[in-house]
């Protein structure tokens, strides 16, 4: 398992650190993402199903009360655009 802090960012800025962080990591590798912004369990669920990721849905991290979110890297995994992580590339 990964642990991400996506901290007090943003969703736009969270799913660019995102995708730049699970790029190349090993197909099924999990990752638990920490993300404050209000929006995060509303967008991260729609980026994953819009890469093909897998969205586990709200998960808990010993020692922090924070929200945090796990997803399931796939190696077949569509891409998105550059500037844009959350419309197709």
């Amino acid at each position: 398992m990964v642990l991400i802090d996506g901290g007090d960012r943003s969703c736009v800025r969270l799913l660019l650190e995102l995708r730049a962080r699970i790029a190349g990591m090993p197909d099924g590798t999990v990752v638990h993402l920490i993300a404050t912004d209000p929006a995060a369990p509303i967008d991260l669920p729609a980026w994953c199903h819009l890469t093909g990721h897998a969205y586990l849905g709200p998960v808990a991290v010993p020692g922090d009360p924070r929200p945090a979110y796990g997803l399931r890297v796939a190696a077949d995994a569509r891409p998105t655009q550059e500037a844009s992580p959350w419309r197709a590339g």
